[in-house]
């Protein structure tokens, strides 16, 4: 239908390019020092200096000039085969690469000016695959197209899990042969991915950590068009090593059912074989013209060179922003609304007498749970949120993009005289929830890119509390725990609950409070089509 096809013009080039380069996070009128449309090597402490060194011009070289997905045809030969080699049969002169240049045989014909591939570096337990599956939530939930390639699960996967430290001593060559197996398997996987699924972004997840094996990426990723940037993650502090080891390395499938002070010691090992070979990005001029970043003790400190494009600009300050310190994010919907009470939606409504009772309860169930911590309360620009944070004693930050999902022309109506008045928009919502925008209002998909920057700044910060609405702590949620566009919509943020997230190193542990104050349930499940039947 007509309103249907109207829906989805928010994924035109002009919207796009809207979306991700709204005000809000934007750096205009500034002039740098700017070389062949890319950065000079530069080192920032903060990203304020970063700030500087952007400019209007790589704000017009959107990675979104075209739509996100790729749609060419694609003529691909690949060998499905494993590598017909083992580490006891091949030509000892032969260097391994040129073996496995042999068996990659990948060859496709398709438009890949927007497909980018980031590539880890760095020493085990330094943070990579923490870094790597940070950006890739990031970019899924921005509707990218992304994928991590773990070179370790190949390893495992072709080599079985329980190695010793010995399996990655540079000496052995047994063991050599069979790591870098494990990366080109990784590595033709992932061209394939970008040639037979439209992949965007890929991000190819390993040490990577010699002049060697990151050529040899730069090469395979040259003949199929795809732009490389190596992101090297840097640390010095030891307890940081520490912390990671133990928290995430130990019980990783390498050491399962392990003793933790034996397993620790052999990865102890592993790090010193490492560092036997450990070349670091830009050491000699073979790499100067290479598009990096450095991130030192976990982004304390960031250089960056030759970085292109809207895209890279984005990864670069979303990494400025990570940082690993132990914090909570409470966030909870405001108290139960007037407009609750009647079934209307949007609105500036005042709390019901129960949402007042909410929020003098409130204050006590975030003391339980966070003690003498300190706290930030970030609320929309609505009454009801405000009033809610009203008896928090703790420093208050009110957000224009935290206001909820705009209604548009449907603003203060029920569901049932939406149904009545619109009943093809209010069929096509159901349909496409996520991508469904209210005449003269907004889609899910438009809130989503409207708190970008609400996300960047809950990267940087410590403990907050969000009070918000329905449809923006959905988002919120579905960033932290990575969950799809087709559940997002529906996710069930009840009234008078506090939800409290811990993020850890690759997931985040979640804690639900219900204060027993009763309100009304305005959840509406995912409407259940019937099946065709064909006669």
């Amino acid at each position: 239908s007509n309103h249907k096809k109207q829906i989805h013009k928010h994924k035109t080039n002009k919207y796009q390019e809207k979306l991700f380069l709204d005000d809000d996070i934007s750096i205009d009128n500034i002039s740098t020092s700017y070389k062949n449309s890319s950065y000079n090597t530069t080192s920032f402490n903060n990203e304020k200096q970063f700030h500087k060194h952007k400019t209007n011009e790589y704000q017009e070289k959107s990675f979104l000039n075209n739509d996100i997905s790729i749609d060419n045809n694609i003529s691909t030969s690949y060998k499905n085969s494993s590598y017909n080699i083992t580490s006891s049969n091949h030509n000892k002169e032969q260097p391994l690469y040129d073996i496995f240049e042999e068996n990659f045989q990948i060859s496709g014909d398709k438009d890949h000016e927007h497909i980018s591939e980031f590539t880890m570096v760095g020493l085990p337990a330094r943070g990579k695959t923490y870094v790597a599956q940070k950006v890739c939530r990031y970019l899924q939930w921005l509707s990218v197209s992304t994928k991590v390639f773990n070179v370790g699960n190949y390893r495992r996967k072709l080599h079985g899990a329980h190695q010793m430290h010995s399996f990655f001593d540079p000496h052995n060559t047994e063991g050599e042969f069979a790591r870098k197996e494990a990366a080109f398997e990784a590595l033709k996987d992932m061209i394939k991915w970008f040639l037979e699924e439209d992949g965007t972004v890929a991000i190819f997840d390993a040490t990577n950590s010699t002049r060697e094996r990151r050529s040899m990426i730069i090469d395979h990723c040259k003949k199929h068009d795809i732009q490389v940037m190596f992101i090297e993650s840097i640390c010095q502090d030891e307890s940081l090593i520490l912390q990671n080891i133990m928290d995430v390395k130990l019980s990783s499938p390498d050491y399962k059912d392990m003793d933790p002070e034996q397993a620790a010691e052999d990865f102890r090992a592993r790090i010193s074989h490492y560092e036997e070979v450990y070349e670091a990005v830009n050491e000699t001029p073979s790499e100067k013209d290479y598009t990096y970043i450095k991130l030192i003790n976990v982004g304390s400190q960031v250089m960056i060179n030759m970085i292109q494009g809207y895209l890279q600009s984005r990864i670069v300050y979303y990494l400025m922003n990570l940082h690993i310190l132990p914090r909570s994010i409470f966030f909870c919907r405001h108290g139960e609304s007037v407009y609750n009470l009647e079934g209307k939606i949007g609105g500036d409504a005042n709390l019901s007498p129960r949402g007042r009772k909410y929020a003098l309860a409130l204050p006590e169930l975030i003391k339980a749970n966070l003690g003498d911590q300190p706290l930030t309360v970030w609320t929309s620009t609505l009454k009801r949120t405000i009033e809610t944070a009203k008896h928090l004693q703790y420093p208050k930050l009110q957000w224009k993009a935290l206001d909820e999902l705009d209604a548009g022309v449907c603003d203060g109506m029920t569901y049932e005289e939406i149904e009545a008045k619109y009943p093809d928009d209010f069929f096509n919502r159901d349909e496409d929830k996520f991508n469904y925008r209210y005449r003269g209002g907004e889609s899910y998909r438009d809130v989503v890119y409207r708190l970008e920057p609400v996300i960047m700044e809950l990267e940087r910060q410590q403990n907050i509390l969000i009070i918000g609405h329905q449809a923006i702590l959905r988002c919120i949620y579905a960033y932290f725990q990575k969950l799809s566009q087709d559940d997002l919509p529906y996710i069930k943020i009840p009234l008078h609950t506090v939800i409290k997230l811990t993020p850890k190193a690759y997931t985040c542990h979640e804690d639900r409070y219900k204060i027993d104050i009763d309100a009304v349930d305005t959840h509406r499940p995912k409407p259940k089509r019937p099946t065709d039947v064909s006669n």
